[in-house]
């Protein structure tokens, strides 16, 4: 298998991932905190709604997602202190939007070349990426790391352990 296609096969099972930890959460779940000012998982999809949404206009500008006006406040570190459920994506509009956006991220991945994957990074994120590659491999990084959070969100409700 190829480099390009472990990574868009990398990218494409992390969305897998999130949605089986996600799967028996109402929309209440959504909004539980694990401790008081970590985060709910209802801000968190969110965020990485708006994230992965950001990296679709850079790299994928033929899939337009469609975000309220406010999301980027919502999702972002002004919002993540809300408890106030109609400021948030309902479970299975959050997840729909994300399977978009990481459905044309792993379409790009699946177009690039191994020279893209030298080519510099986005701006905004240096000193975090510095090349399209560091960034491929962010992505679903990004992703493992909210899922592990919800997780920890599992617990708390008494859910089964999920690995």
């Amino acid at each position: 298998m190829a480099q390009l296609d472990l990574m868009a096969n990398s990218l494409a099972g992390t969305f897998e991932m999130l949605k089986t930890h996600l799967a028996d959460f109402s929309d209440a779940d959504m909004l539980v905190r694990p401790v008081p000012a970590a985060n709910h998982a209802a801000w968190q999809v969110g965020h990485l709604v708006v994230f992965e949404a950001m990296l679709c206009g850079l790299y994928a500008p033929q899939t337009k997602i469609e975000l309220p006006a406010d999301a980027e406040k919502t999702y972002g570190k002004e919002g993540a202190s809300s408890d106030v459920a109609s400021q948030f994506f309902k479970k299975d509009e959050g997840l729909a939007l994300l399977g978009k956006a990481h459905a044309a991220l792993v379409g790009w991945v699946k177009g690039l070349t191994e020279a893209d994957l030298a080519k510099p990074g986005p701006a905004q994120f240096k000193g975090w990426v510095e090349t399209i590659g560091e960034l491929v491999l962010a992505i679903p990084n990004h992703m493992t790391m909210h899922v592990g959070q919800f997780q920890v969100i599992r617990r708390k409700l008494g859910k089964k352990h999920i690995f």
